[in-house]
């Protein structure tokens, strides 16, 4: 299994993949589907950042979510609920748009590292979607004045069942989509 790899000079390629995954980021999430159970909606953002991981790897993936996160810090229109700025990322929810930063190069490692190893596909996005938790709910009981247990309960528990569909779709199709990103011209 092949993906963009980071030389010291990025390709055309590269640069391309980058700005592309950024630009569907931008599209799915926004789309969101708020609960009744928790301040925080179901978003696709988690499984485009696992798909980086196959087609971009770790630095990339980084650089890619870093670019979408930036652009809805100036106010596009990028985040949940088609929201976007500062206020957004500093209310009770910006953890875990901050906590998908770790998310990002912790899958697209593993990813990498172990490219014919599905299990540790699985593993190294379930340990970076658990440090985005920590993060988000740290952040989310802090914003709500509420305990953590509290916050697992209102912003990881209920997500739990569609991450784990999000992370089978992701090595379900991920591999596919590397492979076919790896046939580009100038790869």
């Amino acid at each position: 299994m092949e993906h963009v790899t980071v030389s010291k000079k990025l390709t055309i390629t590269q640069m391309t993949a980058a700005a592309l995954m950024t630009a569907i980021t931008c599209i799915l999430g926004p789309m969101s589907l708020p609960i009744p159970i928790s301040p925080v909606p179901i978003s696709l953002t988690n499984l485009v950042i696992y798909m980086m991981a196959y087609v971009l790897g770790a630095r990339l993936s980084l650089v890619s979510y870093a670019t979408y996160l930036l652009l809805g810090a100036v106010g596009l229109p990028v985040f949940s609920g088609f929201s976007g700025g500062l206020a957004k990322l500093a209310g009770p929810t910006g953890g875990y748009l901050v906590g998908f930063l770790f998310l990002a190069p912790i899958a697209g490692f593993f990813v990498e590292k172990f490219p014919e190893r599905i299990s540790m596909h699985i593993l190294g996005m379930v340990l970076g979607t658990t440090v985005c938790y920590l993060f988000g709910t740290v952040w989310l009981a802090s914003q709500l004045k509420m305990d953590f247990v509290s916050g697992l309960f209102a912003g990881v528990i209920p997500y739990l069942p569609g991450d784990a569909a999000k992370i089978i779709a992701a090595v379900l199709i991920g591999p596919r989509l590397s492979r076919a990103v790896s046939q580009l011209p100038g790869h």
